[in-house]
């Protein structure tokens, strides 16, 4: 999750001898980015100043990553704690919010090609992300933790990973840490398809984030899975920005740090989770 995404946010764990010592872990109409002559995300960036002009922001998100991002049902409409997080900053700063629905693994080719401007889908800032782009302010705080069958007693540690399959996204920090652990990978576009192959007997276990877990078995009520191990270090998620945003990221941590003083994140944390998994 992040993506805790899976697809969900991802920490880094000493996995024995090295085994994840450098993984830092843990997610359209054209957007107000400048653009070259290529298409490209411009040197630019998204200044403060275009998404003023412009009135509005353009969000790349899933729409398929609950309780992060989805599809209300019934009412068809977006909903989720990066949805609402992201349309409170959007208030608080008195500009239009509109999300464009992008699978995970196009995610940050739409950011680098101006599709939209920022991407709100619980991305884990990770050192290698951080070189490339610009992140707010953590808005999650979470850890990871390997999934499999509730009968499954052969996984205690990441380190039983080894030689096991694991299903996981194809760009997806829990990959790196599955691989990392020695797992072997069948690709998946997210989290449900991971637990159905979990549950066909087709891999042994998948690695996510403990948030969108959590949801997953409180709103499902399924006992067929478990939590085997979890990380023992937190990670956090900020909402990405290509290189060259200096002042609309200055903008974005203003409204975070009001939304966090005025209690306005720990209520839509309680909401979908619980308790305040914003700090």
């Amino acid at each position: 999750m992040n993506r805790f995404r899976s697809t969900t946010p991802f920490t880094r764990r000493a996995l024995g001898a090295a085994a994840v010592a450098g993984v830092a872990l843990t997610l359209a109409a054209c957007g107000s980015a400048g653009t070259d002559d290529d298409g490209g995300s411009s040197a630019s960036g998204v200044t403060w100043e275009s998404v003023e002009e412009a009135g509005e922001l353009q969000v790349g998100t899933e729409g398929t990553y609950r309780p992060f991002s989805y599809t209300e049902e019934g009412s068809g409409d977006l909903i989720g704690y990066d949805v609402e997080v992201m349309e409170a900053v959007g208030k608080n700063l008195g500009i239009e919010v509109k999300f464009s629905k992008t699978e995970w693994d196009g995610m940050f080719a739409g950011l680098d090609a101006g599709r939209f401007d920022t991407i709100a889908n619980q991305v884990t800032m990770t050192p290698e992300r951080e070189e490339k782009y610009l992140f707010s302010t953590p808005y999650t705080v979470s850890t990871g933790v390997v999934v499999t069958l509730a009968d499954d007693d052969s996984v205690s540690t990441f380190e039983d990973l080894e030689g096991k399959r694991t299903a996981q996204s194809a760009t997806s920090n829990w990959r790196t840490l599955a691989e990392e652990s020695g797992a072997q990978i069948e690709p998946v576009e997210g989290w449900a398809q991971s637990v159905a192959l979990l549950e066909q007997g087709r891999v042994d276990a998948t690695v996510n984030d403990k948030l969108t877990v959590l949801d997953y078995l409180t709103t499902e009520g399924n006992d067929a899975i478990k939590i085997a191990a979890e990380t023992e270090e937190s990670s956090t998620v900020g909402f990405v920005f290509p290189a060259g945003s200096e002042s609309t990221v200055e903008k974005f941590n203003e409204a975070l740090a009001e939304l966090a003083a005025d209690g306005t994140l720990a209520e839509i944390s309680e909401k979908y989770f619980g308790d305040d998994v914003s700090k």
